[in-house]
């Protein structure tokens, strides 16, 4: 089973806080970028004797951390990085020695290839040493946030409030990117886990870009919808393939098709379901995992969905009880 772990939207949520026997409660995830999230992720040396362990950040402009002061004076001028991104501030929470190689732009082909020049490939910071790894990747690629920032802003702006025109134009070209993007990024981070062998390797999700409600033209000059539409189909899609790339993930249809493979070597296994999925289906799952020797129940609720689910007009007038025929 790959060491890695996802931290953000892509997080696969397990079983909940919780105690034995609750019930495990449907969620929807939000993201919000918080050091407290990863500083408490990672591991921290007990005391400042002990020889600090070996961190690399990988990444793009959000792990680098442009405009924010102080600039870095160490890293390339060209890529932006502050000494007050995420990785700076979790390596000095944790005393961790740093090696910070993101870069403004990146892509995940910039992880082999020189981005600019005389600056190293980041995979050139990985050893057999390194102990810990963190991974902001993916926005660039194919150019996605880059084109949809020019397209979008060129299609909506001094336009109405109306509909969602960018949405419209450019729905393929993002899951043309996502398809073509997908197998890079699983061989980034198999090419991770050679070069760093004993390192725990984490993948950080990206923040909330645009709102889920609200219109700011002054700001973000993209309709109400399309801001919509990038935060779902875009930024919380995209960290949901990031976790499918950090970690072995399943769709069931029910608890008889867990198989002793697929929990192979696995001592936790994060459970989800749809605020639609029968609850007996669940349950059913529950118990085949406990059967199995997962017996601990942990429950977390990171939001509560919040959704109405309503008959269709024709039906709702229609009294007699209705059955469904499995």
């Amino acid at each position: 089973m790959r060491d890695s772990t996802t931290i953000g939207n892509g997080r696969p949520l397990g079983m909940s806080a919780g105690r034995e026997g609750h019930r495990l409660r449907r969620v929807a995830m939000a993201f919000t970028l918080a050091i407290g999230l990863l500083v408490a992720a990672l591991p921290a040396a007990a005391n400042a004797d002990i020889k600090p362990m070996s961190y690399v950040a990988m990444g793009d402009s959000y792990t680098a951390g442009p405009g924010i002061t102080p600039v870095s004076p160490t890293a390339p001028p060209e890529c932006g990085q502050s000494l007050a991104n995420y990785p700076h501030l979790v390596a000095a929470a944790l005393n961790l020695s740093l090696t910070d190689v993101s870069c403004s732009g990146a892509k995940t082909e910039d992880f082999t290839v020189s981005q600019f020049p005389g600056v190293p490939p980041q995979f050139d910071a990985l050893s057999p040493s390194t102990e810990i790894v963190t991974i902001g990747m993916g926005g660039n690629d194919n150019n996605l946030f880059g084109t949809l920032v020019e397209k979008c802003t060129l299609l909506d702006i001094g336009k109405p409030n109306e509909g969602a025109p960018c949405r419209e134009a450019e729905e393929g070209f993002v899951t043309e990117t996502f398809e073509k993007t997908k197998g890079p990024q699983e061989e980034a981070l198999r090419e991770v886990h050679k070069l760093a062998p004993r390192a725990k390797v984490y993948l950080v999700a990206y923040p909330e870009i645009t709102p889920i409600n609200g219109y700011c033209p002054t700001a973000i000059p993209w309709t109400t919808e399309d801001l919509r539409w990038f935060h779902f189909q875009v930024q919380a899609r995209g960290n949901a393939n990031l976790a499918l790339e950090a970690l072995p993930a399943f769709l069931l249809d029910d608890c008889t098709e867990v198989n002793d493979e697929m929990l192979a070597g696995v001592q936790t296994v994060a459970v989800t379901a749809g605020a639609s999925a029968p609850e007996h289906l669940v349950e059913e799952l529950i118990a085949n995992l406990r059967s199995r020797g997962f017996h601990h129940l942990e429950e977390a609720e990171i939001k509560e969905e919040d959704v109405r689910f309503t008959l269709p007009a024709d039906l709702e007038s229609f009294t007699p009880r209705l059955h469904v025929i499995a």
